[in-house]
């Protein structure tokens, strides 16, 4: 059954009872930074979802006026091959091969420019379309030409706590009131609309209001510009198909349409279910776009619009959908960590920085609690070629659900090292020759296959990415099962990082590279050897592999510690701490090394202090990057990597000046800024965000008092079901 009234989900407010056990009143807080907005956004969505599936909405609670996309984590499609070319060609690609120390490696780029683009821009997330107001001549029935412009006394609000998203505005001095659920255990919407305008015998208006589906073309060897994913352009209509199926009269599924959308060989479908009898038409043979209009008199009509790649039996209803959100969005706010910055302190910057975490934890599990691992838009839009993801930035989305005790959303994602390491170990083994090891990719797919590029091939920084979230899990669950689990993974992405570093008998050390790229990408991949950052992470990474054999009962490879404790010293130029061995000694005043991410403070920040750093100079190349470095020129995730270094330095007020940088920017309902050089929302910045307030606020190995990484004076800092970071 669908309840039909405008404000049914608030019986369910209204029985919701909070537990009362916790110190910090969380409900008050989240609540305090409920977004609101009286028009819509040009750039960003306001939006609900539940990590695998979300939707963003313009200022009417759909997406009336601005198509903003609707996405998952399981709607991806291939592209037709280009012409002439068959399946073959893509499995016959080898890409080229380059000199490593003497021996050929095989890497997936250049050889053949049409397969690698298709391979590129192949498989590509889909929009799986657009739900919207229209507004009909009461007459004709033809749709008026109705713009923002044309709504007044516009008010939209997005309560936090429970993931419901309601709209009011009126037009022609008929009020429309909107609220917009998200499930959050299937991929569905439901919407329901109070309006007189909806009766099919409107009296005294001229305008009937109705929902429209609207169904876009994806294309992924185009880059569509954010904020918008697909094309809905008529000139595109050929490209792809919609069909309304038909639906048994005698069907108490509560299905009342179907829409089956097709792209090359992929088949979507849109189910709606409705309180109300329902007509469903196709607005005209040249469009992929239908209208709902109710049957019979009313002012109020409630929907669920689900999605699927399997034709469903059946959907939710309105009440299970809002139910479903609101059970699990207080189990969010409720049984994980939590930060109060607020009660007790006097600094101004409290209230600015607790709303960048209230609203980075709320967007962060709509949009990066994929069961594979988020790209850098999340679910928001295309930023990013084909919304692949990238897997050196998978630290920044994910590894904040650690400290923040939300495992079981950490855990639909990080399986997949295990996923992947099939993939991997012939990737190292059968595809590069190495004589061990599992080599993880860094932009893939849902397949694990490496997308072409030097860079994609060539990076090297997300190798030890397991190690730490293996580390982190056993610490939260020291267990036999846990050490089982990540086993394999550990050995074969340790057995990689041994044989990658090759041993120089003219100094005696192990080299990593060349060729390579270092963090910031940056560098000449040639010329690229033992990069500071790269060698204190190999050195960590293999230390926690040691470890973990060693609880495992087994021996530890010689390789492993023979590597770890021979790799060659950090290099150094001038007192601090270079970007890699052999650089020009004036990089520092070098444009071209001071740009992007300046891994160098991640050296005792974001790591703990490894084997071989000397923390004074460590602290000296931290201060001398505040003083030389082009911040205009960062990324999201910098400014907290630079505030974990100066909280690991004592330098606590730097720290909460970085996390608060002008240039770190979030906007009204929370997405993170991109900037120039990145597009918007850019969400590893609100992952990394959200580590580094925990590792402030909860401490990391060695670290004393209370909230260690915050300031004493003014700030009063309370954190409940945090985890210490490594």
């Amino acid at each position: 059954m669908f309840l039909s009234r405008q404000n049914f989900y608030h019986l369910f407010l209204l029985s919701t009872v909070l537990p009362t056990n916790a110190a910090i009143d969380r409900h008050a807080l989240v609540s305090k930074y409920t977004p609101s907005r009286n028009a819509s956004n040009p750039s960003t969505p306001m939006q609900i979802g539940n990590g695998n599936f979300a939707f963003g909405a313009d200022v009417t609670g759909l997406q009336t006026f601005l198509p903003f996309a609707t996405m998952s984590s399981w709607g991806w499609k291939n592209d037709s091959l280009p012409s002439n070319r068959t399946i073959e060609d893509v499995y016959k690609y080898k890409g080229e091969s380059w000199y490593n120390h003497g021996r050929l490696v095989q890497y997936d780029f250049g050889g053949d420019p049409e397969i690698e683009q298709w391979l590129t821009a192949n498989p590509n997330r889909v929009n799986l379309g657009s739900v919207g107001l229209v507004f009909l001549d009461t007459h004709t029935g033809v749709v008026r030409n109705i713009t923002e412009s044309n709504l007044s006394d516009m008010h939209q609000k997005l309560d936090l706590w429970t993931g419901i998203m309601s709209s009011s505005f009126s037009f022609n001095d008929s009020s429309i009131n909107v609220t917009t659920t998200s499930a959050q255990d299937t991929s569905a919407i439901s919407v329901t609309i109070v309006s007189s305008l909806l009766s099919p015998h409107t009296r005294n208006t001229s305008t009937r209001l109705g929902i429209f589906l609207d169904f876009p073309w994806a294309d992924g060897s185009q880059k569509f510009s954010a904020p918008f994913v697909g094309n809905y352009s008529s000139a595109l209509f050929s490209n792809h198909t919609t069909t309304l199926l038909n639906i048994s009269s005698s069907s108490d599924s509560g299905i009342q349409a179907q829409i089956l959308h097709q792209m090359v060989d992929a088949v979507f479908y849109t189910t709606v279910g409705s309180s109300t009898k329902i007509n469903v038409t196709r607005d005209s043979p040249v469009a992929h776009r239908y209208t709902i209009l109710p049957r019979t008199e009313t002012d109020t009509i409630s929907l669920v619009i689900s999605y699927n790649d399997v034709l469903p039996n059946e959907i939710p209803d309105a009440i299970t959908v809002t139910q479903s959100s609101i059970d699990a969005w207080e189990a969010y706010w409720m049984n994980s960590g939590f930060i109060d910055l607020l009660t007790g302190s006097t600094d101004p910057r409290a209230d600015e920085l607790q709303r960048r975490i209230i609203l980075s934890r709320y967007l962060m599990r709509v949009n990066e609690a994929e069961d594979n691992p988020p790209q850098e838009s999340g679910l928001v839009n295309d930023g990013w070629v084909s919304l692949k993801f990238h897997m050196e930035q998978y630290f920044w989305h994910c590894a904040h659900w650690a400290l923040w005790n939300n495992w079981e959303l950490l855990r639909r994602s990080s399986s997949v090292y295990d996923r992947f390491l099939q993939t991997s170990l012939i990737r190292a083994q059968v595809q590069q020759g190495w004589p061990s090891g599992a080599r993880w990719p860094k932009m893939t797919d849902p397949s694990g296959r490496s997308s072409p590029g030097e860079i994609n091939n060539l990076l090297i920084w997300e190798q030890p990415h397991p190690l730490v979230f293996a580390e982190y899990e056993y610490r939260a669950f020291p267990e036999q099962d846990t050490l089982d689990k990540w086993a394999e993974v550990i050995r074969e992405t340790a057995n990689w990082m041994s044989v990658f570093a090759w041993f120089n008998q003219s100094t005696n050390v192990y080299d990593l590279g060349p060729p390579m790229y270092v963090v910031a990408e940056d560098t000449s991949p040639n010329v690229t050897i033992n990069p500071a950052f790269e060698l204190a992470y190999w050195r960590f990474g293999l230390g926690l592999a040691e470890a973990w054999m060693e609880k495992l009962g087994e021996d530890v490879p010689t390789n492993w510690t023979k590597v770890k404790e021979n790799l060659a010293p950090l290099p150094i130029e001038n007192g601090t701490y270079a970007v890699y061995e052999g650089i020009e000694t004036d990089f520092w005043t070098d444009p071209a090394y001071i740009n992007d991410h300046p891994a160098l403070v991640g050296l005792h920040g974001w790591l703990p202090q490894t084997p071989g750093l000397n923390l004074t100079v460590a602290k000296l190349t931290a201060e001398k990057v505040w003083a030389t470095w082009n911040f205009s020129n960062c990324w999201g995730w910098d400014f907290p990597m630079l505030a974990m270094s100066a909280a690991r330095n004592n330098e606590t007020e730097n720290a909460v000046e970085w996390l608060l940088h002008p240039l770190f920017q979030f906007d009204d309902v929370g997405m993170p800024i991109g900037g120039v050089r990145v597009p918007t929302p850019y969400f590893p910045g609100s992952g990394a965000l959200l580590y580094a307030t925990a590792m402030m606020a909860q401490g990391w190995d060695g670290s004393e008092g209370k909230a260690p990484g915050f300031p004493r004076s003014g700030w009063n800092v309370q954190a409940e079901g945090l985890s210490m970071a490594l």
